[in-house]
């Protein structure tokens, strides 16, 4: 299997951590999707990254549908099959992912805008979404199981991603998360080198 990804992505950095736990092979193909590659295109019309291509080249795209296809190949070793535990890290999956996209969006907008048409309302609204988010998974996370799933996974990215991007800005209101990232660290050696990185 061949994953198209980028270094900095916290989908992709997700999706590298589930491979690894489920001691899945990825020949990893770098991808700029800037410049829009025509086989990124081909494989994802919507031109994001990751995109898992299999052996016989039919694409899988989105983190999660991707994960939830390392799930099935591993005998659901990703994602618990009990209702409620189920619900908790797919609950804490999706919360995690959605406040990275709030962030990303505020990024998009210093990234891409010049400076005079950038709209600050919705940036403080999105980064506003992604604390509120941040703030109830602080209240959360010491509620995850020792044993890691899709929630430590989405949850250890995108965590690495805010610091990598916006380090410094939502440490101070969420020291649970901190910790726990820390603690993440330490007990799952891999995250050093599948971690988002400039």
């Amino acid at each position: 299997m061949r994953l198209m990804y980028s270094k900095p992505s916290p989908y992709a950095s997700k999706v590298r951590l589930a491979a690894h736990h489920c001691d899945l092979m990825l020949e990893l193909v770098p991808t700029d999707t800037g410049s829009a590659p025509a086989e990124l295109i081909e494989a994802n019309a919507l031109g994001k990254i990751p995109v898992l291509i299999l052996d016989d080249g039919t694409s899988v795209h989105d983190s999660k549908v991707i994960c939830e296809y390392f799930d099935r190949l591993s005998g659901n070793l990703l994602i618990p099959q009990t209702m409620e535990a189920w619900l908790q890290a797919k609950r804490t999956e999706s919360l995690i992912d959605g406040a990275t996209e709030c962030a990303q969006l505020r990024l998009y907008e210093v990234r891409y805008r010049p400076e005079e048409m950038r709209y600050q309302p919705m940036m403080d609204k999105q980064w506003g979404r992604a604390m509120r988010a941040l703030k109830v998974l602080d209240g959360e996370v010491a509620a995850l199981p020792d044993q890691p799933n899709i929630a430590h996974f989405a949850l250890a990215a995108d965590l690495g991603w805010l610091s990598l991007r916006f380090g410094g800005e939502w440490e101070g209101e969420n020291p649970n998360l901190v910790r726990w990232l820390e603690e993440f660290a330490k007990s799952y050696p891999a995250f050093e080198e599948l971690k988002p990185m400039a």
